[in-house]
């Protein structure tokens, strides 16, 4: 047997060393026991400790032979390809971003950035030729002047920025900062592209903007309607005053002929007695069925003989 073949066997010994480090409620079940030198095996276990699934426990082993006892080199708790894990590693120069710098912050460039040269080969044409000393004078005393890389980058970034032509308010804007009067030129190879706005009621007063930047308070803005103050309408809802409103005239409704025989005339009485009796006119109708009429009519020709005197038997 090598040593590798008794390393891979040593299971129960790996598992204990996870025990006692760890507890016992935390290793579960072997997973993998993996060779990764001459008398080096690693062992893996299972964790069930909350909060970490798809980890394991490793344990790596060696021997200096077959038959000796098996050594621990370290014990570490891994990440599976299943397990939650915090996001990679981002260099705190590279997480900084603009307007994270506070009071008492440096940040220093770094030694390669292309966006600084030496004053003495600034980069432009025009130093290039020069020597060392004409070059200080133009850089005006500075060790470090802005390459032809780092003002490329300024450019795009400020075209690019709140400056820009792309913008809300200057795509609604009726003039450009090129033809402003508040606009401050600029010296150098950027005069002709850009500018600082110098209007203190402008949204970018004091930063530097582009030509074909613009807002609503252009010096030629003039106003295309009269400023007067509007007589606003009466509001649909007035809650100041009382609503007046007109009470309809009564209507008085006429009553309906009846037929004279039909109308009798019947005294009223008033149910407090301290008052007067009124007698009030009530139109009464009365409603005669058919066969009462009939009957009535029929009646006095049925009592006709009773009035008439009985014939004598002389007349006869």
């Amino acid at each position: 047997m090598s040593v590798e073949q008794m390393l891979q066997a040593a299971e129960p010994f790996a598992r204990a060393v996870v025990v006692e480090a760890a507890g016992e409620d935390v290793v579960g079940a072997h997973l993998r026991a993996d060779v990764d030198a001459d008398g080096w095996v690693s062992h893996a276990f299972e964790a069930l400790q909350p909060g970490y699934r798809g980890w394991s426990w490793v344990v790596s082993l060696t021997a200096v032979a077959a038959d000796a006892e098996p050594t621990v080199n370290d014990l570490v708790l891994l990440p599976g390809a299943e397990a939650i894990v915090a996001p990679a590693w981002t260099p705190y120069r590279d997480r900084i971003r603009p307007g994270d710098l506070g009071p008492g912050d440096v940040l220093p460039p770094d030694v390669d950035d292309l966006r600084l040269v030496p004053a003495w080969s600034a980069g432009d044409g025009e130093v290039e030729a020069a020597d060392r000393q004409a070059a200080q004078e133009l850089a005006g005393g500075r060790t470090w002047v802005l390459s032809l890389e780092g003002r490329d980058m300024a450019a795009q970034r400020w075209h690019d920025g709140a400056g820009g032509p792309h913008t809300a308010i200057a795509q609604q804007a009726s003039g450009t900062c090129r033809t402003c009067g508040f606009r401050l030129g600029l010296a150098g190879a950027l005069s002709d592209r850009f500018g600082v706005c110098a209007n203190g009621m402008a949204n970018d007063d004091g930063r530097v903007v582009d030509h074909e930047h613009g807002c609503g308070a252009h010096s030629g803005v003039k106003l295309s309607r009269a400023t007067a103050v509007q007589e606003l309408p009466q509001p649909y809802f007035d809650t100041l005053t009382r609503d007046v409103v007109a009470r309809p005239e009564p209507t008085v409704v006429e009553p309906e002929p009846v037929a004279e025989e039909l109308v009798a005339e019947e005294p009223v009485e008033t149910p407090d007695a301290a008052e007067p009796e009124i007698a009030v006119e009530a139109e009464v109708v009365v409603e005669t069925a058919p066969e009462a009429e009939a009957s009535a009519e029929a009646a006095p020709d049925a009592e006709a003989p009773a009035d008439t005197e009985p014939e004598s038997p002389e007349s006869l």
